[in-house]
């Protein structure tokens, strides 16, 4: 299959991600090795390793970590914390799993409310909202999208890729008619083909979570995009 967009307009649209509970040094400073080579808009890993990683990198690739990943349901001041410390070590941009069950019992002002804290503490920082799609109904991600909008967050964010589905293409097509202008869209989860990258991106998805497109890239003959 051909691609409309050039290979290097795909990789800056990834957040390359490695958020394996076992991951080792040797393979974050692979990661961030490979954003720095390959022009990712991120490297996105564990917030154990974002001082080194943010000292390895020295700003040649921008780091991304997660806040209450990946269920979501720590208290909004162990967010709030994790938060903190993240931009004590480094952390360029933070993607915080909101609270489900409480977007679940209708708390909507509180799912509001804890978006907004970590908005503040990460400050001038890019901030990107999971929502967990394949959990939730229609109507949910619906609400959850209006929600967002009204947060001051930067992105709404499909999945962790560690529930039950990641990423779909009616889910980013959901959320492009419903947020707000301003919000862009990140698909994450099962991200595994070139192809699916692309579409994710022709129909509204601003950044693409994937651990996998790298690898494909690199094991391809790309010439020609």
């Amino acid at each position: 299959m051909k691609l409309k967009l050039k290979r290097d307009d795909i990789l800056s649209r990834v957040d390359h991600t490695l958020l394996n509970p076992c991951s080792t040094w040797d393979e974050i400073r692979q990661i961030c090795e490979d954003g720095i080579t390959y022009g990712t808009a991120s490297v996105c890993i564990p917030p154990s390793f974002v001082s080194a990683a943010s000292s390895f990198s020295s700003g040649e690739t921008k780091i991304c970590t997660v806040i209450g990943f990946p269920n979501g349901y720590s208290e909004t001041a162990v967010k709030i914390f994790e938060a903190e410390q993240a931009v004590f070590s480094g952390a360029d941009e933070l993607d915080m799993v909101i609270n489900l069950g409480a977007l679940k019992e209708g708390c909507l002002s509180d799912v509001l409310s804890e978006i907004r804290k970590i908005k503040k503490t990460a400050g001038e920082r890019i901030l990107k909202v999971i929502v967990e799609t394949c959990l939730l109904t229609e109507a949910e991600k619906i609400a959850v999208c209006e929600i967002v909008s009204e947060s001051g967050a930067d992105y709404i964010k499909t999945s962790t890729g560690f529930s039950a589905g990641g990423a779909t293409f009616d889910d980013v097509k959901l959320f492009k008619k419903h947020v707000a202008p301003h919000v862009k869209i990140k698909a994450a989860g099962g991200i595994a083909a070139i192809e699916d990258a692309e579409h994710f991106i022709s129909i509204g998805a601003d950044r693409l979570g994937t651990s996998r497109i790298i690898k494909l890239l690199k094991n391809q003959n790309t010439t020609g995009y």
